[in-house]
């Protein structure tokens, strides 16, 4: 008797186990379950930051390797094409000199893009914006401050736009 006991534990073990909701692999949006292969060209640049639209879409290709839900192809292979445009890139002051407001201290960074994801055949199958921020130090050197905090925001925009894409949120 004590042997089927044994027998039938792992048993009713891993039963209970499978109704906890989890599940293995990635959960992509119901549009882009078929889509395992994505080519992401260079992102048409809006705005008059040079050199912007590459700094983008290599952190966004970095993102979504690493999250590994698509491959990244060249379009003549892909199964689907994301095009994104850089919107805007909003300046502001975070923070200001204590004895003079008017002077910044700290910068604010906001960089805008709007996407779509379109199928071989054209067809849209996702549509939307992301965007990232980041606040830097200003030093005597700003237009390296900007570059880095450019770095940054565009780092934090394809956090933002891979999770869209590859878990639907």
């Amino acid at each position: 008797m004590k042997k089927f006991a044994f027998l039938l534990a792992p048993l009713a073990l891993s039963l209970l186990t499978q109704c906890a909701g989890y599940q293995l692999g990635a959960s992509k949006p119901a549009k882009m379950v078929n889509v395992t292969k994505l080519a992401v060209p260079t992102f048409k640049n809006d705005t008059l930051e040079p050199r912007l639209e590459v700094l983008a879409t290599n952190a966004l290709i970095k993102k979504l390797q690493m999250d590994g839900a698509y491959k990244i192809v060249p379009a003549s292979e892909a199964d689907a094409v994301l095009n994104a445009t850089i919107v805007d890139i909003h300046r502001s002051q975070f923070r200001a000199v204590r004895s003079n407001t008017l002077r910044t201290s700290e910068l604010l960074m906001r960089l805008q893009i709007r996407y779509t994801v379109n199928d071989t055949a054209g067809t849209e199958l996702m549509a939307g914006q992301a965007s990232g921020a980041s606040n830097s130090v200003l030093d005597p050197n700003v237009q390296l401050t900007e570059r880095q905090a450019l770095a940054d925001a565009a780092e934090r925009m394809s956090t933002s736009l891979a999770s869209q894409i590859s878990e639907g949120w």
